[in-house]
């Protein structure tokens, strides 16, 4: 194999850095499904992880990227053969094994997902974990008893990755929802992804958060955490259901226990990242069905692999919109 290109962040002096080198097959980490990169995305965890604004690497050097899709060009499974489309994100792709930011990624066959019919390589990292995790966060909604007619659902940090896939979702399963976001000025994105109405985070008075608050939302979806998702969850309808997704503004959440025992809410975690078969397969395949959101093309955007160190530094200051596609191979 001839050698590759690929992003690689290293740590020297207790300062984290990241920059593009060639490596080859011996450094390859172990798996048993060798798989040529066409695409990777971006998504905040990678700004963080290749920046060192957060401490996101568990190894270092390790090649970023916490997404890919492509090719396999070499299998050790039997689930997967050379020429097959597919799909790896999270587990420990791109913070403690080597990721989607480079040429050629090897990985267990555990963490390969098949592309699912209807999809693209391209789409499939529009989506990416962002898309994956909104997913699973409507599913699990959804088996906790959320459905339409049951009231308006708000996503916080609305036009972030997984927020603005998650409004675009909810809309087309016929939702009434409600974008919370910090941004006035993509009020119209917001609505043009099917949010029924815009609510400013600037409009809240955080620093008042009664136990139990005028009941508003039948669900949740939270990038936040912090003191937005303490008022979400004083001001839930009876039944309600939240699912926490993200930590944007805090890991903290100082909270009381009246929404969980007097109205009956339920706060559900979601965990992209370990997720396993057939779940993990099963959302996918909901992605190309009837959670595949109907305006993924005009939220997302193609750079080339050469353009991606440049591009984090949206994400870090807070001026990231919808979803960034790395064009690593193409296909």
């Amino acid at each position: 194999m001839d050698s590759f290109k690929a992003l690689l962040i290293e740590e020297h002096d207790g300062k984290v850095s990241s920059g593009f080198v060639q490596l080859d097959e011996s450094r390859l980490d172990s798996g048993n499904v060798t798989i040529r990169v066409a695409y990777s995305s971006i998504n905040y965890k990678d700004a963080l992880a290749a920046t060192g604004a957060g401490k996101i690497i568990r190894r270092f050097p390790c090649v970023g990227g916490i997404d890919l899709s492509g090719t396999v060009i070499e299998s050790g499974d039997p689930r997967f053969k050379v020429g097959d489309p597919v799909i790896a994100t999270s587990f420990d792709i791109g913070v403690a094994h080597h990721g989607g930011y480079a040429e050629i990624a090897r990985v267990p066959g555990d963490w390969v997902v098949p592309l699912p019919a209807g999809l693209s390589l391209y789409e499939a990292m529009a989506l990416g974990t962002a898309g994956f995790t909104a997913a699973l966060g409507v599913c699990r909604m959804e088996e906790n008893g959320l459905r339409p007619e049951k009231g308006p659902v708000i996503v916080t940090g609305a036009t972030g990755g997984v927020g603005s896939l998650a409004v675009d979702m909810l809309a087309r399963l016929g939702y009434h929802v409600v974008a919370l976001t910090g941004k006035e000025s993509e009020a119209d994105y917001l609505r043009s992804l099917g949010a029924t109405e815009v609510m400013l985070r600037q409009s809240l008075d955080l620093t008042k958060i009664r136990p139990l608050d005028r009941a508003r939302w039948a669900g949740a979806v939270d990038n936040l955490g912090g003191d937005v998702l303490a008022w979400i969850a004083s001001t839930m309808e009876q039944g309600g259901t939240i699912a926490s997704i993200g930590l944007a503004a805090s890991m903290s959440l100082n909270t009381t226990v009246a929404p969980f025992i007097l109205r009956g809410v339920s706060l559900l975690g979601i965990d992209s990242g370990y997720i396993r078969e057939p779940y993990r397969s099963g959302v996918w395949q909901r992605l190309a069905g009837d959670l595949r959101p109907p305006h993924l093309a005009s939220m997302s955007r193609r750079i080339p692999f050469d353009a991606l160190p440049a591009t984090f530094g949206e994400y870090i200051a807070g001026r990231a919109k919808g979803r960034v596609v790395v064009e690593i191979a193409g296909g």
